[in-house]
């Protein structure tokens, strides 16, 4: 039998820059394609908003989030594939992480700082109809 090796990976996900809007949608997208294929993700952040080198299917900057997780070897083919068709992603660069230690992984962990930013997100349309209401 042949055994089913689980290793580190890197993987950064590239979204349009109409994504940022949507930063929740987005780290859950990614969240779900490597959940559903036995992925468990070490650490993820929001990595940048930055201006493309050129451009991607008509976009001229993007929403560049990386993650740090563990799969199966075999688990790998599948998510690429499924990236690889994903209509809201721009490009995606998976690749194993040997190189890092699993505590180099968990602290490059932002997922409480993504959290807020979020929340700040979602809140800054009700302050900006608040200030409009007052005038």
């Amino acid at each position: 039998m042949t055994e089913t090796r689980i290793y580190p990976y890197e993987g950064m996900f590239l979204f349009p820059q109409s994504a940022t809007a949507d930063l929740e949608g987005s780290v859950k997208y990614v969240t779900e394609i490597l959940e559903r294929h036995g992925a468990t993700i070490d650490s993820l952040v929001k990595w940048d908003e930055r201006r493309l080198a050129y451009d991607i299917k008509a976009n001229k900057r993007g929403l560049y989030i990386l993650t740090y997780f563990h799969a199966k070897s075999s688990a790998l083919v599948e998510i690429e594939r499924e990236c690889n068709l994903s209509e809201r992603l721009l490009r995606s660069l998976l690749m194993r992480a040997d190189h890092l230690t699993p505590d180099q992984m968990k602290d490059a962990d932002g997922q409480a700082k993504l959290a807020m930013e979020m929340r700040l997100r979602k809140a800054m349309p009700d302050a900006v109809e608040v200030e409009a209401v007052e005038e």
